[in-house]
Order: structure tokens, then sequence, then C-alpha cells
């Protein structure tokens, strides 16, 4: 796993160079509301970067071992248990968390009756069971990890209310058994937190429970299957691919960039009374098998054996690990993943880095723009006298009081700023989303048919897509609104000021589309007549709407702190061109009454001129430090 340690060094490298870059934005003064938050946006991507991987397959096809074969064979034992018949039984993720101590959250069963989803279930700590893990004690760990594993038995009507049976639908009538209970999951949802190498550089391994689990859980089916940067879609090779599984494929998965077929437990077809090259075959014709199933060239297909990878890495047996064939699986997972993550990451922070640059220089070339034009002020001033002076005084007045009048008429314009981010925000009202979401579910409620369910679903999309339009409409108005007050005001002061930060909501619109198409892929021409059907629809919706209301809330996240840094450059142009009239009749004034000499001002002027100039060489290297971290020149040269 040496990729992923160097992909977590390259991410501390450039961590490090943000932190000395921002510390020295900090002490130069050229942090204003703006630039500050694009600093903390950049460390928080780097800090918060995660590397998601999830692993899919029916029941019985190593899952689990595969895991274990690949991320945590240096731990010398087994840490997701793997045995016959069903291991994991709810979906679980694998991560690292330092605001958590080692410990598995378990997510009971008895939340799918409520209209929250699991993602919405995640910002309510009470809702969980916490189990700690004892790291020291090897069985106490595993029996902690056994708990992941628990079922209970319940009545058809409760494993109904939580849409996991129905007595009408052919493929679950075998889950009633003799006693007339149900066997289910007793925990919905497992977040196990370690304090592994791996995990701690950012990985997240998703270990998904059946492939029928994928379809009645809304989380793995709109979240995190598609939102995972790999999926290895796992299959056993003395089976092939079963029509559960091309269903699985062509519906959730898919080829793709990041996703990759595994022909798990090849070593069942190791048939000792034939040759090696005899036993190749056959793998090779199962392997062609496969992906001709699947839509896929051969190359596409990873033949691998997870327990005798395992086993041979933890015993040290090359040999037996050569013939698992697990080196070339690996390879193809990790040497596509870390670069596509690498460039996703990378090209974020250059646009954080590029932005940091361009604010700090505008910042730095008022300043300079500043000292200039009092330079050149006081220079003039040599071998005048104190009628001079005194007339030079009444100009800068005069100029403070016309640039005072500038002000009274740009109140105008923020009186309009003030009513449209008004109305933005209530456009992105998120009450109304509720609302909207509350009218689908009555709807659902009326209605157990096809035709019927579908159609309110089609408009709440609709009604978000229509809502972030409009959104979209009226921040291109304030930023045309923001651009106009900017130029107006420069040219009327002679001033040279940068145009307002943009903004788009284009991606929170490619979102919602996204979740569009995973409800159309899922339910769009399944029949719904029966009862599971319909009750899956309703335990999706309620993901559908968590999931629509995390875009609003992150385009209202947006939008909001794009209105506080929007205005700004403005001001901060105002503040600085303030006190230069404020520092420049002052220096004059002290001239004219005779308590500073004339070439003592311009020395000083002349001294910070110097300083800010090494402000500026410094930045700029720093600034170079950071983007040789990402691996990239310098976004300018020094002069």
């Amino acid at each position: 796993m040496q990729d992923i340690q160097e992909y977590g060094a390259w991410r501390a490298g450039i961590a490090a160079a943000l932190d000395e870059y921002r510390a020295a934005l900090d002490s130069f003064d050229v942090l204003d509301a703006a630039t500050t938050q694009r600093a903390a946006q950049a460390a928080a991507r780097v800090r918060d970067d995660r590397l998601s991987v999830a692993f899919v397959a029916e029941f019985s096809r190593g899952k689990s071992e595969l895991i274990n074969a690949i991320f945590f064979a240096d731990y010398g034992q087994r840490i997701l248990p793997s045995a016959a018949g069903r291991t994991t039984m709810c979906p679980t993720e694998l991560l690292y968390d330092a605001a958590w101590e080692p410990c598995i959250r378990l997510l009971p069963i008895e939340t799918r009756a409520s209209q929250l989803s699991t993602g919405d279930y995640r910002e309510i700590e009470s809702a969980w069971t916490v189990l700690a893990l004892d790291l020291d004690a090897p069985e106490r760990m595993a029996e902690a990890f056994r708990q992941v594993s628990r079922t209970r038995r319940v009545s058809p009507e409760e494993a109904q209310r939580y849409g996991l049976y129905d007595p009408e639908d052919p493929e679950l009538a075998d889950a009633l058994g003799l006693d007339g209970l149900v066997d289910i999951s007793q925990w919905r949802h497992a977040i196990i937190n370690l304090p592994h190498p791996l995990l701690k550089q950012g990985l997240v391994i998703l270990d998904t429970p059946g492939l029928n689990a994928i379809g009645t859980e809304p989380e793995l089916t709109l979240n995190l299957i598609p939102n995972a940067h790999a999926v290895l879609f796992v299959l056993a090779a003395e089976t092939g691919v079963t029509r559960s599984d091309i269903e699985v494929w062509r519906t959730h998965i898919g080829a793709g960039p990041g996703r990759i077929v595994v022909l798990n437990k090849i070593d069942a077809m190791w048939d000792p009374l034939r040759s090696s090259a005899e036993n190749d075959t056959e793998i090779a014709r199962q392997q062609d098998s496969v992906a001709q199933q699947l839509g896929l060239t051969p190359d596409q297909v990873y033949p691998v054996s997870a327990q005798k990878a395992l086993v041979g890495r933890i015993q040290g047996d090359m040999d037996l690990f050569e013939r698992s064939r697990l080196g070339a699986l690996e390879a193809a997972l990790l040497h596509g993943l870390i670069p596509q993550k690498r460039a996703i990451l990378g090209s974020a922070l250059r646009e954080d880095l590029a932005a940091l640059d361009a604010g700090q220089s505008s910042a730095l070339a008022s300043r300079a723009r500043g000292l200039v034009e009092q330079l050149q002020e006081l220079k003039s001033l040599r071998g005048k006298n104190q009628n001079v002076l005194a007339h030079m005084m009444r100009r800068i007045e005069a100029e403070r009081k016309d640039f005072d009048a500038g002000l009274g008429r740009l109140q105008e314009a923020r009186t309009r700023f003030a009513r449209l981010s008004t109305e933005l925000y209530s456009t992105l009202d998120m009450d109304a989303v509720a609302r909207q979401a509350e009218t689908v579910r009555l709807a659902l409620q009326a209605s157990r048919f096809a035709t019927g369910m579908r159609a309110p679903v089609r408009a709440f999309f609709e009604n978000a897509r229509v809502g972030l339009e409009t959104a979209s409409e009226q921040v291109s108005a304030i930023g045309i609104l923001m651009d106009a007050m900017v130029r107006g005001f420069a040219a009327e002061h002679g001033l040279t000021m940068s145009p307002p930060v943009p903004l788009s909501l284009a991606r929170y619109r490619d979102e919602v589309e996204a979740i569009e198409a995973l409800y159309v892929k899922q339910f769009g021409t399944a029949t719904l007549f029966m009862t599971s059907r319909s009750t899956l629809l309703e335990r999706f919706f309620d993901s559908i709407v968590s999931n629509v209301r995390r875009t609003y809330r992150a385009a209202n996240a947006d939008v909001e702190a794009w209105l506080k840094v929007i205005m700004v450059p403005l001001e901060t142009q105002i503040r600085q061109h303030k006190e230069q009239l404020r520092h420049r009749l002052s220096s004059i004034q002290r001239i004219h009454d005779a308590t500073d000499s004339l070439e003592q001002k311009i020395g000083a002027f002349e001294a910070s001129q110097v300083a800010l100039d090494g402000q500026r060489a410094r930045l700029l290297l720093l600034n170079g430090a950071v983007a040789a971290a990402l691996g990239e020149p310098a976004l300018r040269e020094a002069a």
C-alpha cells in the first residue's frame, strides 16, 4: 500500500506549505475576509480528503477476505470476520476520524421506520450504539467486530415496516422461516473507526452486504456506491456471473473509471490432477466468459484468490502470494485510483492557490500604488513655500469630501444588493424543500400504483431544479450589480479594482440531476404494484429528500459565504483609500507646521517601499512552495 502512503505524504507536504503561506499572509496583514475564507477552504480540502473504495458482491464471494488481503495483512490476522455464508449483514464503513476514539458505531435497524436517511443520522450522535475497540486485546476486538454481523428474528409485520419483507414478492418468500419469523440484521449501518495507517491517510473502505441490500438500502444506491472513487465488483470463480450479478452491475455499477471486476476464489479451480498450464487455461476461459457477460474485455476482469493471498502475506509465502494473482489487482486499483484522486484534489487546490495569489497581489498592489502616489506628492514639495503646502492641504481635503460624497451615492446600490440577497435566500429556503417533500409523501401514501407514485417524485425534482435555476439567475443579477458598482466607483475616484468574485451554482443543479438519474434507473420502468416496491420507493424518497436537502444546504453555504465576501474588495479599497487620504493630509500638515522634515517623510516612505517589495517576494516564494508541493510550476516567476 505504498501508493496510499505516498499520497498521504503528498497531502502532508501541501498542508505544511499552505500553513506557512497562510501565516505569512496573516503577518503581512493581507488576509481580508475573502482571502481568509479561501485559505481555510484550501486547508479543509487537504485535511478532509478521502479515498473511498467500495466492495460489492453477493454473499459468500469473499469480499471481506479480499479487504483483509489487500489492506490488513500487515496485522497478521483477519480484521474483518470472514467465514462461509453471510458475515456482512449491513453496510460497513472502515475509516479513521481523530475526533472519535477507536470504536464501532452501529445504527439500529429500527431507524428504517423513520423518514430519516442514514446520511441524516450521521449528524445525530445519540441514535448510534457505540462499542469501544481495545486495540491491545485482539480477542475482545474480534468479539466487537462480530457484533456487526448480529441478526434477530422478527415478525413479518415488523420486517415489512422496515421495508425488508413483503409476502407478495416471490423473491422474498423464502425469507419467512418455519417459525413464522423473518431473519433481519440488527443494524442498519456500521462505522468502524480504526487508527490503521492506511485509514489515517484518508482511505475509506465500504463493505456492502449482499446484492439484495444494494436495492433496498437507499444510502448505498444514492450515495456510497456512486460517490466511491473505486468500486470492486466481486464474483466467485466457481459460480461466474448470476442473474442478480448482471442486474446489479447494469443498474448500480457499470463499466467506467475506477470500476473493477474481481473473479475471486480461483483456488477452487486449482485442480491437482491438472498441470498449472491447464488450470490457467480453465481460469482464463472463465475470465473470458465473465467479461463477455458484463460487456468488458478480459483484461478488465481480475482473477484472484483473496484467501491464498492473505495466507501468503501473513506466513511470508511469496510463491503462494504470486499464485493468488492479487498483485495485478492491487496495481490496477491503486495505480488508477491514486492519480485520478490526486488530479481532482490538485485541480481544486490550484484554483484556491490562484485565488489566494490574486487576492494578495491586489492588496499589495494597492498599497504600492498608494506609496508611489504619496512619494511623488512629497517629492513635488521640495523647494515649495508654505502657501503651496496650504494649497495642497486644501486640495486633499476637497478630495476627501468628494470621496465621502461618493460613498453616499453607493448607498442606493447597497440597498438594492441587500434586497436581491434577501430574495436569493428565499429562493434557497430549506423550509420550502421540507414542505414540498411533505406534499410528495402525502401523495405517495394516497396512491400505491406506479403512475400515481412517480408523478409526485418527478414534481419534487422539477421544483428542486427550478429553485436552483432561479437562484442562479439571482446570483447573476447580484454579480452584474456589484460589477457596475465597482467599475463606477473605481472610475470616479481613479482607482484600480479587481472585479467581484464570481459564483456558480451549476454543480448543485448537476447534483440534483444525478440524484434523479439514479432514481429513474431504479424506478423508471419497474412495476410498483407490489407493496415491497411501493414501500421501497417511499424509503428511497426519504433518501432523495435527504440528498436534495444536503445539496440545498451546501448551495446556501456557498451563497452565504459569497455574499459575505463579494463586497470585501470594494470595502477594502474604500478603507485603504480613506486611510491614504488621511495619511496624506496628516503628512503635509506636519510638514506645514514644521514638526516633520520633508526629507524624513520621503525617507520613511522609501523604506516602506523596500519593506513592501520584501513582502511581495516572500509571498511569491511561499506561493511557489505550495505549487511545488502540488507538483506544479509556480504561478508567476519572480521578477
